[in-house]
C-alpha cells in the first residue's frame, strides 16, 4: 500500500442472498437481516463488484451478499466464498510471535539485530535499537517498503510483476534504501516492513516458515478449513471471490491470480468471513494466548493515521481498537490488496463480531465505499448489544 492509501487501509470494510444460522427470533431476525442487507447493498452501490458480510451476535448469525463473485461467468457472491484478507494477516503473525514469547523462545524486548544481524542497517537504520514489540506495534520508525512497490500503482506494473516471487530479504532491502521515518519508539506509523521482519524472526526462532507456524499453531487447531497462507501459489484454492482493480484509472482487470510473496507476512493470507470470526473469537477468548500475552496484544497506542475514517483508532500488537459511535469499542484488523478490501470488528469478549469483504478496486476504493463499510461494522456492532 502506498503512503496515501495507508490512512484508510486498515479501516476499509467489505440479486442479494441472505441466510440466517442458529435460531434468532423471527421478528428481531427479520429486522436485523433487513438492516444488514441494506448496508451491504449500500457498500456495493458505491462502485464495488461484490460484497459479503457475516455478523454474529445475541440474535444469532446472519450473512448478506450482493453482486458477482466472477464477472466473466456471472456467478453470484456466496456466503462461504474465500478471498484475500490483506493486512488482516498481521493478526495471525502477531499471534504466533506472542505464542513464541509465552514459550520463552523469544522476548518482545529482543532486538531485531539479535535475531537478524545486519538485516536492518544502513541509511540510519539500526536493528540493534528496534525491538520485536516495536515491530508488532508499528513504532519502529522503519520505512514502508510498499511505498516503493510498483506492483500496486498501475495496471501495467501489476501485469508485468504479478507472478514475480520476492524473498522477505528483498522486501526489507527496499526499505533500507530509505532513512527511518522517526527514532524507534518515539511515534507511530503503519509500515508493512515491520511484519516482513516479524515473519523472518519467526523463521529464525523456529527453523520453519511463518506460514508453517501459522498453519500448525492456528489454522489446523481451530479447523479453519478455508484459511491458507499460500506462499508462491498464485491461486485461491476453494470457491472464491474474484478481485478487480483499475489501479486508479482505466478499465478494471481481474487481479485474482497473483504471486503474493510481495505481501508476505504483512498481507498474503486467504480466508472466509466464518473462519475470520472463528479465529478472532478463539484469540479474544483466550484459546490461543495466555492472559499475559493477550494483554500485551491489547495494549494500544494512538493510531492517528486512521482518524480520517475512524477517529480515536488505536493499535496494539497486530490488533486495532476502534471506538463505536454508541460507546465502547471493538478489536479489529482490516486490510487490502489489489481487488480486495476487508474489515472486521469483534467485541473484547469475542461474543459479537462482524466481517465485511468487498471486491473491486481494493487499493483505490472510493471514500464513499470506505465510509459505507465503516458504517456497516459500526451499526452492526452497536445493534448487537446496546452500550451505555
Amino acid at each position: 500500500m502506498t503512503r496515501t492509501m495507508r490512512a484508510v487501509t486498515t479501516a476499509l470494510l467489505a440479486a442479494a442472498v441472505l441466510t440466517t444460522a442458529f435460531n434468532p427470533s423471527a421478528e428481531a431476525g427479520a429486522a436485523g437481516q433487513g438492516a444488514l442487507q441494506q448496508q451491504v447493498d449500500a457498500v456495493q452501490q458505491t462502485g464495488t463488484v461484490g460484497v459479503l458480510a457475516e455478523v454474529v451476535g445475541p440474535r444469532g448469525s446472519a450473512y448478506a451478499t450482493v453482486g458477482k463473485a466472477d464477472t466473466a461467468t456471472g456467478a453470484p457472491v456466496q456466503a462461504d466464498d474465500e478471498f484475500r484478507i490483506g493486512s488482516a494477516t498481521k493478526t495471525f503473525v502477531a499471534t504466533v510471535v506472542l505464542q513464541l514469547a509465552a514459550e520463552h523462545r523469544l522476548s518482545l524486548d529482543d532486538t531485531v539485530a539479535h535475531w537478524l544481524p545486519g538485516v536492518v542497517s544502513g541509511n540510519g537504520n539500526d536493528g540493534s535499537r528496534i525491538t520485536v514489540r516495536e515491530l508488532l506495534q508499528h513504532t519502529s520508525g522503519l520505512y514502508d517498503y510498499a511505498d516503493d512497490f510498483p506492483e500496486i500503482d498501475s495496471t501495467a506494473a501489476f501485469e508485468a510483476d504479478r507472478y514475480t516471487t520476492y524473498t522477505p530479504g528483498q522486501l526489507v532491502a527496499i526499505a533500507m534504501r530509505h532513512r527511518p521515518d522517526f527514532a524507534p519508539g518515539t511515534s507511530w506509523e503503519y509500515s508493512d516492513t515491520n511484519y516482513i521482519l516479524a515473519g523472518m524472526i519467526i523463521a529464525k526462532a523456529t527453523g520453519r516458515t511463518w506460514q508453517q507456524e501459522v498453519f500448525d499453531r492456528i489454522i489446523r487447531p481451530l479447523g479453519l478449513r478455508h484459511t491458507t497462507a499460500p506462499g508462491t501459489d498464485p491461486s485461491i484454492p476453494g470457491p472464491h471471490l474474484h478481485g478487480y482493480s483499475a489501479f486508479g484509472s482505466g478499465p478494471a482487470i481481474d487481479v485474482t491470480s497473483a504471486d503474493m510473496t510481495y505481501a508476505g507476512a504483512s498481507g498474503s493470507m486467504i480466508s472466509t468471513t466464518a473462519d475470520l470470526i472463528r479465529f478472532h473469537q478463539a484469540l479474544l477468548g483466550g484459546r490461543l494466548l495466555p492472559a499475559a500475552q493477550l494483554d500485551e496484544m491489547e495494549t494500544t497506542v494512538p493510531a492517528h493515521e486512521f482518524d480520517s475514517l475512524w477517529p480515536g483508532a488505536r493499535y496494539g500488537l497486530g490488533l486495532m481498537w476502534l471506538p463505536l459511535s454508541c460507546g465502547g469499542g471493538v478489536y479489529s484488523h482490516g486490510g487490502d490488496v489489489p481487488g480486495y478490501t476487508t474489515l472486521d470488528g469483534i467485541t473484547p469478549d469475542g461474543r459479537h463480531a462482524a466481517v465485511v469483504e468487498a471486491t473491486g478496486d481494493g487499493e483505490t476504493a472510493s471514500l464513499g465505499t470506505q465510509h459505507a463499510m465503516v458504517a456497516l461494522v459500526d451499526q452492526e456492532m452497536c445493534s448487537a448489544e446496546p452500550r451505555k
